[in-house]
């Protein structure tokens, strides 16, 4: 999936890797190999979520946020393999109702 999902500085790549109990997300630039912003299901502020689906949008809020903090607007999405619905989906929809474009 790497060889095919690839983040530059002006259109980094939003990773996604999900647990059985928990989602975690990051913005990679892969050509600078660096993680410009993450979030997590494991977050103290997200803790207390207990439904899947909801913790994993309020993951993906967050993401957004930090996104735009980091004056990121645009990215590539990479599913990490895993099917686009149920949580990933939830994720996905987060980060794109807050602004972020795919």
């Amino acid at each position: 999936v790497r060889k095919k999902v690839h983040g530059t500085a002006a259109r980094p790549r939003l990773a996604v890797y999900k647990s059985n109990r928990y989602i975690y997300a990051q913005i990679i630039d892969d050509e600078g190999g660096r993680t410009l912003a993450a979030a997590s299901s494991q977050e103290k502020s997200l803790r207390n979520k207990t439904l899947s689906i909801e913790s994993a949008a309020e993951v993906g809020k967050l993401l957004a946020d930090r996104a735009g903090d980091a004056d990121i607007a645009e990215v590539v999405f990479d599913r990490g393999g895993y099917p686009f619905h149920g949580r990933v989906k939830a994720l996905a929809d987060a980060v794109r109702e807050a602004g972020v474009k795919f």
